[in-house]
């Protein structure tokens, strides 16, 4: 079983990592430009696209459940028409994202609470990013089609390519053509394209047969395709509430000023790269559990479940070491500010604890949503972001910035009782 995880969770880790490398080096490009202005304006702008493309994150998480389910149940059919169904919500969101664009762009730059100069740069970095809209949504939608058919490679080696183009473009432009901040954001443009031009070619290669099951009438019927919005509604609702979390970390940061703000945005790179490292795990646990589900193999689920468990803790204990011996040099990557890296120090002992907390909630989503049991994700994190936002404003007054963190922890926390105790200790995900 450990084999089947690692083959899963291996390619799923590394091409988890580079996603918020996406972020990241727009971060890094942005804190040679010479200011924190940039930075600030960067952290907004990369704020506001998580708060979109989050949201648009359901395609791939229901995608992935219903798909291994199939697989596992030998309904070859289904797994194509599953491809068809995702497909053709991305393409309508896409359109929706360019054509409301204008109002979307004012409208978050708005609740972020941002002025002047930081909210400039911001809206220039905003109005050309949007462009590569249509791929990035396209690539929830395929990436979860391809964990669910238990191929985590070739998502890995599209984010690959996506990376090390995005690293290239994004230094031209910005540096070779002197576009600045708009330059770093038609980099990720450029990378998102090639990344979805990759994938088509990669199904093209290896899955052209299954054009051959594909029909459009069943794919668009309107049965299955209410189940597959009824789940994907209570991703949706879900994953709105992590983005609202995630948003207002950032909206409050940024009214404690522009130090705090570079500084709180940094120390959150530290909770990505954790986070999407754990989420290799997870997704290996949507499509082992979706797998076992749908060949009614009970034994093996809870099996892999004790096994994913093991891993999980694994990676955490290895980020606290890390991030204990090594968070002046990580930070060191983004800013060469002795002020911002010295300001970090005060606020670092939480990112500690991040992975402490955080690594069994974020398996519980993967195993929850390999079983598509999505009702129990959507009440989960609805009470969870109550307890977050209950947190903050009762103790903001006395505990300033630590009181955003200190509610961040217990956000994490919380998630992962409600979604065990929910799920009756996991027992209402093992088939019969």
């Amino acid at each position: 079983m450990n084999k089947r995880i690692l083959a899963l969770a291996i390619p799923n880790i590394i091409s988890n990592i580079t996603v918020p490398l996406l972020g990241m080096v727009d971060l890094a490009i942005a804190g040679r430009l010479g200011s924190d202005t940039a930075i600030g304006a960067i952290a907004v702008g990369t704020a506001i696209f998580n708060f979109i493309y989050w949201n648009c994150a359901f395609l791939r998480m229901g995608s992935s459940g219903f798909t291994a389910q199939a697989y596992g149940a030998r309904r070859l059919d289904e797994c194509a028409n599953l491809l068809v169904r995702a497909m053709t919500v991305a393409v309508v969101l896409a359109v929706l994202l360019l054509v409301f664009q204008l109002w979307v762009g004012r409208f978050s730059l708005w609740i972020m609470q941002t002025e002047g100069e930081v909210r400039r740069l911001a809206a220039e970095y905003f109005f050309a990013r949007i462009w590569a809209a249509p791929a990035t949504v396209s690539l929830y939608a395929t990436n979860g089609w391809f964990i669910g058919m238990q191929n985590s490679r070739i998502p890995m080696v599209v984010a690959i390519v996506q990376n090390i183009v995005n690293i290239i473009f994004s230094l031209w432009f910005s540096f070779g053509l002197e576009m600045g901040i708009t330059g770093i954001a038609w980099g990720t443009v450029v990378s998102q394209y090639t990344a979805v031009a990759m994938s088509w070619g990669c199904w093209l290669l290896y899955y052209r047969r299954f054009g051959r099951y594909i029909s459009w009438r069943e794919s668009l019927r309107l049965q299955p395709m209410l189940r597959f919005f009824n789940v994907n509604k209570d991703i949706f609702l879900r994953t709105a509430c992590i983005v609202a979390v995630y948003t207002f970390f950032t909206s409050a940061s940024s009214a404690m000023g522009q130090t705090l703000l570079a500084v709180n945005m940094l120390l959150m790179q530290l909770f990505t790269l954790f986070s999407y490292m754990s989420d290799g795990v997870a997704h290996a646990a949507e499509a082992l559990t979706g797998n076992f589900i749908g060949a009614r193999n009970p034994g093996l689920l809870r099996h892999a479940i004790r096994n994913l468990f093991g891993w999980s803790a694994a990676i955490a204990a290895l980020y606290v070491a890390v991030y204990l011996l090594c968070w002046r040099g990580l930070l060191g990557l983004f800013t060469d500010s002795p002020q911002i890296i010295g300001q970090a120090g005060r606020y670092v002992v939480w990112v500690v604890l991040i992975p402490l907390c955080g690594f069994a909630p974020f398996l519980l989503d993967g195993i929850i949503l390999g079983a598509t049991k999505s009702a129990v994700l959507r009440n989960s994190m609805f009470l969870a972001t109550a307890v977050f936002f209950a947190t903050y404003y009762a103790l903001r007054p006395v505990l300033g910035n630590d009181a955003l963190w200190l509610a961040f922890i217990v956000f994490l926390i919380a998630r992962g009782l409600f979604q065990y105790f929910m799920a009756d200790r996991l027992r209402t995900l093992i088939p019969e």
